[in-house]
């Protein structure tokens, strides 16, 4: 969400103002030592610019008050909602315990038993082989890690990512984001990176492969083969273009086939976003590398994996290394969230349930205005408006009436909505009535058709490479 960059104004703090003074204005709920103190970087507060004091489940309290539905979820950081009380309790037992917090890579007790989980809840029923890497707390330190080692493993340098492509902040990442405003922010040259089309690209126009495929067969076509591909099985905030199962089937073959490496980086549409806990896991495929953080966690404590085939893990000890890489907070949550959501297959076949009801709200409302696509899969799924800034206003108009939803797309022009896994399906009826209403608010009332559902490219259509969860 590119965030509204007007400036708020408060009263200037002199280098002679108390503490006393600054202790007051924040008693009595200023604003004014964010504006003071903190960096101008700073981007969702200027959009949602109440002070939040507690939240619960899908609920947000404002300091004024006021209480706000949560279609963010922490950018998916909180997909099981805010405080869930199974993880609360498995958090704060653990800290009147006295347990070890920060332990770096050594061995401890909730750290065995998150690895243990994470085998037992995940890997071995979809009898996927990983091992598993704390790359850092955040995803971009689990990108990181995935391309250095496709490029110690290979013996290459360069990457392949896709257009409108998210990986994260830091440089390695940026390289691979195909999103020029957080590029230009890197301040120097992104390098031993290309884009290639993501799918549906040219509306089904190209064979995606086609260009890719001629020129890595021809030794005469001066195209070096990368180490690695990196793709995101639905592009949180590249608009939300999801990935038909087909073709990145055909992705993954096409690596195969030229002994390159494919990096999934499921760090925001992983951990049961679209219905099943990876979401790669409807295609098919099985990738060598496979980023993961946000929600992996449980609780938004900060927890990335790097999950990579058995083979490639020629790591060195401590040749990729971090302070902070693997808390044992995370650990405790994680391992909670794993045993209270995934021991079987009746969280996911809700999520994929109330998935379908979020789709049909969604396509409710994209039907009423020409032009508009419901796109995305699961719980994170949004409508893009022909109208580039129609989706930024909507999302405003939606705080106004208590909603919290942002936007994505290289332009913003997609609304993009995240829920919690967890929410009722009142709440995410609720939820869809506020965006209804916003958006008859910017847009005006909608248009009646006689034709039900379209198709992506028509007027009132659904995207079809996400219109359906399986």
């Amino acid at each position: 969400m590119r965030p509204n960059t007007a400036m708020p104004t408060g009263p200037s703090i002199s280098s002679t103002s108390s503490v006393t003074s600054a202790s007051s204005a924040s008693s009595s709920g200023s604003t004014s030592i964010f504006d003071e103190l903190e960096s101008q970087v700073r981007s969702y507060c200027r959009s949602w610019p109440a002070t939040f004091t507690t939240a619960s489940g899908s609920t947000i309290q404002a300091e004024d008050g006021r209480s706000y539905l949560d279609f963010f979820a922490g950018a998916g950081a909180l997909n099981y909602g805010h405080n869930h009380p199974v993880l609360l309790d498995a958090l704060i037992d653990y800290l009147r315990s006295g347990g070890i917090v920060h332990a770096l890579d050594m061995h401890t007790v909730p750290k065995r038993a998150f690895l243990t989980t994470f085998r037992d809840r995940i890997l071995a029923p979809r009898d996927l082989n990983y091992k598993v890497m704390f790359p850092g707390p955040t995803g971009t330190n689990s990108v990181e890690s995935a391309l250095k080692l496709a490029r110690k493993v290979t013996g290459r340098q360069h990457i392949l990512s896709f257009t409108n492509a998210f990986h994260g902040m830091t440089l390695g990442a940026l390289s691979v984001t195909g999103n020029s405003m957080k590029r230009n922010g890197a301040g120097l040259p992104l390098t031993n990176s290309s884009k290639i089309p993501y799918d549906d690209y040219f509306s089904g126009a190209t064979d995606d492969f086609l260009w890719l495929e001629r020129v890595l067969s021809d030794s005469g076509s001066g195209v070096d083969k990368p180490a690695a591909i990196i793709v995101e099985s639905v592009q949180g905030e590249g608009g939300l273009s999801a990935a038909r199962p087909e073709w990145l089937r055909a992705l993954s073959e096409l690596c195969r086939a030229h002994g390159i490496l494919l990096i999934l980086d499921d760090v925001q549409a992983g951990c049961g976003r679209t219905g099943e806990f990876f979401s790669f896991e409807e295609s098919g495929i099985v990738p060598d590398i496979v980023c993961l953080s946000k929600s992996i966690s449980g609780f938004g404590l900060s927890m990335a994996l790097t999950l990579i085939r058995p083979e490639l893990d020629q790591w060195e000890p401590g040749e990729h290394n971090g302070t902070f890489r693997g808390q044992n907070t995370s650990f405790v949550t994680a391992t909670a969230a794993l045993n209270q959501f995934w021991a079987n297959d009746t969280f996911a076949e809700g999520v994929r349930a109330r998935a379908v009801e979020l789709r049909d709200g969604l396509t409710q409302i994209a039907n009423g205005y020409d032009g508009a696509v419901v796109k995305g899969r699961g719980f994170l799924t949004g409508i893009k408006f022909t109208d580039p800034s129609a989706a930024s206003k909507i999302a405003a108009a939606s705080y106004g009436r208590g909603l919290l939803v942002e936007t994505s797309g290289p332009e913003d022009e997609v609304l993009k909505t995240m829920p919690a896994l967890t929410i009722g399906s009142d709440e995410l009826r609720s939820g869809v009535d506020i965006i209804a209403a916003a958006t008859a608010e910017v847009l005006g009332a909608p248009a009646v058709h006689d034709s039900a559902v379209g198709v992506a490219g028509h007027e009132n259509g659904t995207d079809p490479r996400g219109e359906e969860d399986k």
